[in-house]
């Protein structure tokens, strides 16, 4: 089996906690901010911690055209938190600065006034440990698998069946998206131990 991985560097985050947890997960991992090399890949990971409109600027020249070429080449994708969230159009958190518009739909804020069911105000970022519920079958995820979340934004697909698991923090969210080749989740795997170790040993067999 290739076990050969590319992450793909936006500049943005630490990318050292993916690189190790694709290790154990028993990949090879090259990480790598050429377009040529993510353009060719054979299995290909975007994480990313930070603002969008910085993510959209790294991918408006050479290296956004390679990713846009990898995906159309159906070969399997991991977008985790910011890589995510640029597979859509566009994010309220950077008005005006484009997605790369894989899938429909928008990024928007947790409303600032959030509340839970007994009407106690949550926080934003929201941060913590949320069990999933999925929403039908997946290669990568289980139901009831508890992850760990870092946001204050979150996907919102225009077609509801793109969502493949969501999360509770004041009403259910969008908390991981699946269609073909291409898998994303809000939460971070790499974080998430035993139940994130598993979706990434999943990635590395995926086909």
């Amino acid at each position: 089996m290739n076990r050969a991985v590319t992450v793909v560097d936006l500049g943005l985050g630490n990318l050292h906690s993916v690189h190790q947890a694709l290790v154990r997960a028993g990949a090879s991992p090259v990480v790598t901010r050429d377009p040529a090399q993510v353009r060719e890949a054979t299995r290909l990971v975007v994480p990313g911690q930070g603002a969008f409109r910085e993510g959209s600027a790294a991918l408006a020249g050479p290296l956004g055209d390679a990713l846009r070429a990898y995906l159309a080449a159906e070969r399997p994708y991991l977008g985790i938190c910011l890589g995510m969230q640029l597979l859509f159009e566009g994010s309220e958190e950077a008005p005006g600065a484009p997605g790369l518009g894989v899938f429909a739909g928008s990024v928007r804020r947790f409303p600032r006034d959030l509340r839970d069911a007994a009407g106690r105000r949550l926080k934003v970022p929201h941060m913590g440990w949320r069990p999933l519920v999925c929403t039908r079958p997946s290669a990568l995820v289980e139901d009831g698998a508890w992850m760990y979340f870092v946001h204050s934004y979150h996907c919102v697909p225009t077609d509801p069946s793109l969502t493949v698991a969501h999360a509770e923090h004041g009403g259910a969210f969008c908390a991981a998206v699946e269609r073909d080749h291409v898998f994303a989740c809000q939460f971070h795997p790499e974080k998430s131990q035993r139940r994130g170790a598993r979706l990434l040993e999943a990635f590395v067999r995926w086909s």
